[in-house]
């Protein structure tokens, strides 16, 4: 037996723990199959939790989930709860308190997946989106001036530093050269517009462009950049740009790839503890009915192993998705698989072990 891996399991609110299932079926057939161990820890943290108690993170969470090689993560969501408290208080505080810095979306359509494109193809979208994941406007700097009065000013200030803009970038660069495909890393900003943060984001780009001269660097506007996903997705390999440019290019990726049932991500802190999980949210409406489509987070456990260095079982959960997507289930919509959710993961899990 190969290497041990402590995961922490947070399946989370809504129809997460049904797909978490799925994916630890998936993990289970891989581990068995290449020789290593996952020792998995469940924790208690999502809406259920916080409406029991009134505590949204257990005490001393964020220094507990620093001892674990890596997250598994359901989703975070819950109806019964104001929107933001969970998001702000669970999802970002993680990203922030555990210094996630790296939002890392592969936008890939599988075979067999209807793409909303007209005549794309598999070999028309495979790109990668790097987003930066700790600062810009979600850092949550600003605030009120004279609030619920008719002189009522809201300000948000996007904030971006060089340390953490030539880390992304970084990063980003050297996931390019490895990733060996079309090496281009497209800078995705508004510089026209937004000269402050983008005036800082395009020179630490050039720069840091000199140290990899295998790598065509190039730059695009953001709203460019969303017409071309729809028009021409095929121009792209690598992406990176600020967090809330990625927060919304990743969700039109997620549209062209088709749809959010299939669409995985990881919060990544490469010196640290990272935290994988599907992209769709909680879909509290599917809940228990065993119709929710889980190879989003079946595919998220694939990106897991694939981080911790499990490179051959990561990609045999993907190689093993692509077979499901192409020969086995009708669509990725919840209720119109043709099968349930237990027996897409049974599906996964038996053609990993193959």
């Amino acid at each position: 037996m190969g290497r041990t891996y402590n995961i922490a399991v947070v399946p989370g609110d809504g129809t997460g723990p049904e797909v978490v299932t799925e994916g630890l079926k998936a993990l289970d057939s891989a581990s068995n199959k290449f020789g290593f161990k996952l020792d998995l820890h469940r924790l208690d943290i999502g809406g259920d939790r916080y409406l029991k108690t009134g505590e949204v993170l257990p005490k001393g969470a964020v220094d507990e989930l620093r001892q674990y090689d890596a997250i598994y993560l359901g989703a975070i969501g819950h109806p019964d709860v104001k929107p933001g408290i969970l998001e702000k208080g669970i999802l970002l505080k993680l990203r922030f308190e555990l210094d996630q810095y790296i939002n890392l979306r592969p936008v890939k359509l599988y075979p067999g997946v209807e793409c909303p494109l007209k005549d794309k193809q598999p070999e028309d979208i495979d790109f990668v989106v790097i987003r930066e994941n700790t600062e810009g406007l979600y850092a949550g700097a600003g605030g009120f001036l004279k609030k619920e009065t008719p002189d009522e000013v809201a300000i948000q200030e996007s904030i971006n530093t060089r340390k953490g803009v030539d880390r992304c970038l970084h990063y980003a660069f050297d996931y390019t050269k490895k990733r060996n495909r079309k090496k281009n890393l497209t800078l995705c900003g508004k510089t026209n517009v937004l000269t402050f943060a983008f005036d800082l984001w395009e020179r630490a780009f050039r720069e840091m462009s000199l140290k990899y001269p295998e790598i065509k660097a190039d730059y695009a506007h953001v709203d460019a950049i969303t017409m071309w996903f729809v028009k021409n997705p095929e121009w792209f390999d690598v992406i990176v740009t600020d967090n809330m440019f990625g927060d919304i290019i990743t969700d039109l990726g997620a549209m062209i790839q088709g749809g959010m049932g299939i669409a995985a991500g990881g919060n990544i802190n490469p010196e640290g503890v990272s935290m994988f999980e599907p992209i769709g949210g909680s879909a509290p409406k599917y809940k228990g009915q065993n119709l929710i489509n889980p190879l989003a987070a079946i595919c998220a456990a694939g990106m897991m192993l694939d981080h911790l260095g499990e490179e051959t079982a990561g990609r045999k959960i993907e190689q093993a998705v692509m077979d499901v997507t192409k020969n086995r289930i009708k669509s990725l919509a919840a209720g119109a698989m043709g099968c349930s959710t237990t027996e897409v993961g049974d599906m996964v899990a038996e053609l990993v072990a193959k």
